[in-house]
């Protein structure tokens, strides 16, 4: 199974990303993922459902230790031949 999960961390900074942004594109970016997209206003990263919910449990570890407040996202099947 596949998995594309969305994502985002707060609370926002426009001026400078906040710890807590810097930490999850690490983890997302560190993880054994299929394709990474990292932006100013939302995430998302795909691949094979073990590595999707291992980066998932990571980042909202992370993320909430390097003071989020708040972490939503999406976690999506992803269909065969859907990219």
């Amino acid at each position: 199974m596949r998995l594309r999960v969305e994502f985002t961390t707060e609370p926002f900074d426009l001026d400078e990303a906040p710890a807590h942004a810097v930490v999850a594109r690490e983890v997302v970016e560190a993880a054994e993922l299929d394709a990474v997209d990292v932006g100013p206003f939302g995430n998302t990263a795909e691949g094979g459902a073990d590595a999707v919910l291992t980066a998932v449990d990571a980042l909202l570890r992370k993320t909430l230790e390097a003071g989020a407040t708040r972490v939503s996202l999406q976690v999506n099947v992803i269909e065969e031949g859907e990219a």
